[in-house]
């Protein structure tokens, strides 16, 4: 009797990149590809529909980012594990994936074995760093490093708090980061939730206080 095969979701915006993947996977009996998701509520919601055994998730999505995604399936679908699989290599965007709940994290261009080596991993329960980043994430993580004073933000948010600290508006937001404006004025209500703040100029005053707003903070 052969074991039945790991149930995978891809979560990606590009459908180009959805389908590679799939069509990377469907060549393996380990592997079943059970849905696709575009956004990040598309993944949550598909998730709960098929509850697949491994989640592929990309960082930048629409409605939701892979990481709040990640955030909330690891409540709703507590039993399905992340393998966040991205261009974005910063140690930012490592960290927030793995408090979010993420169980992997690849770079996009990892090799059909090491794709599959990591899917088996998480499946099975263990945490998988790809080669490009886990070296520069031991050295992140040897060095003391300040608390980091807003745990809840995703990259993208703090961003665009970075943004707003310097007093940029929506629309300049939006214009720099090339993104919607309705986009950018979702976030900064995920931020002043998050901050549990009823304003801009709170929200401001709070990043100030913790050091964002300067040039130099920029990401």
């Amino acid at each position: 009797m052969t074991d039945a095969p790991i149930r995978v979701l891809i979560a990606d915006d590009h459908f180009v990149v959805r389908r590679g993947i799939g069509a990377l996977l469907a060549s393996l009996d380990a592997v079943e590809v059970v849905a696709e998701a575009a956004t990040g509520a598309e993944t949550v919601r598909q998730a709960q529909l098929t509850r697949p055994d491994v989640i592929i998730m990309d960082i930048q999505m629409p409605d939701l980012d892979g990481i709040e995604a990640t955030r909330r399936l690891s409540v709703l679908v507590p039993d399905a594990a992340v393998l966040v699989l991205t261009m974005f290599e910063d140690d930012a965007s490592v960290l927030s994936a793995m408090r979010a709940g993420a169980r992997g994290y690849l770079l996009k261009g990892a090799q059909q074995q090491d794709l599959l080596a990591a899917i088996r991993s998480v499946a099975a329960g263990q945490m998988v760093i790809g080669p490009g980043v886990a070296g520069r994430l031991v050295g992140y993580l040897g060095t003391a490093q300040p608390p980091d004073p807003f745990p809840d933000l995703t990259p993208r948010e703090r961003a665009i708090l970075d943004r707003l600290a310097q007093g940029q508006s929506n629309g300049a937001i939006a214009a720099e980061l090339g993104v919607a404006p309705k986009t950018v004025g979702n976030h900064v209500s995920a931020i002043f939730a998050k901050l549990r703040v009823a304003s801009r100029a709170e929200a401001i005053v709070r990043a100030r206080e913790k050091g964002l707003g300067d040039q130099g903070t920029r990401s």
